[in-house]
């Protein structure tokens, strides 16, 4: 079925106060691909003759509720960094070749980094952020380690995998 154009009409409500206006010439509705790309609107008007009345309607958008996430949590901080750098070893140790001797220091500048961020600033599900992950990367590289890239998308990937769910079941537990 082909659009057409539209003919709003004028309506009149059947009070003294309110008028519900729209043209009364036919709308141009542009089409493309037998698609309406425009919503015909309509217009609430206080009607013009009575000052006095006060507004019909008032919209009014609504400030966004702020959400406060919960403050770091020490132990859990404590408690995850060890887990992660159990996890962390089994990860890179499957491609010990890109390590060699220096295993044990990517992972613990891998884990020192990952544990000032939750001792500070992870609160919980939607509190992650890259950067943690990217100053493991740049920490690496700056002290001249191998796989820098490897271990940091490692962390990061973990960290997306667990670090959220370990919250839950810790808050939950407490």
């Amino acid at each position: 079925m082909e659009l057409r154009q539209l003919r709003l009409t004028m309506a009149l409500y059947n009070s003294s106060h309110l008028s519900i206006i729209s043209p009364s010439a036919p709308a141009k509705i542009p089409t493309f691909n037998n698609l309406n790309l425009r919503t015909p609107t309509l217009f609430l008007y206080p009607h013009r003759h009575n000052h006095s009345l006060p507004p019909i309607l008032t919209l009014r958008a609504n400030p966004p509720q702020k959400y406060i996430y919960p403050d770091p949590i020490p132990e859990f901080a404590e408690a995850e960094t060890q887990k992660f750098k159990i996890e962390l070893r089994k990860k890179l140790l499957e491609d010990e070749d890109a390590f060699g001797d220096e295993i044990d220091q990517v992972i613990d500048i891998c884990a020192k980094i990952l544990h000032e961020f939750l001792l500070k600033e992870y609160g919980g599900p939607g509190t992650l952020l890259v950067e943690p992950f990217t100053f493991m990367l740049i920490a690496i590289k700056d002290n001249n380690l191998p796989g820098a890239a490897l271990a940091a998308r490692t962390s990061l990937l973990w960290a997306q995998n667990y670090l959220d769910c370990d919250w839950q079941a810790w808050n939950s537990s407490s």
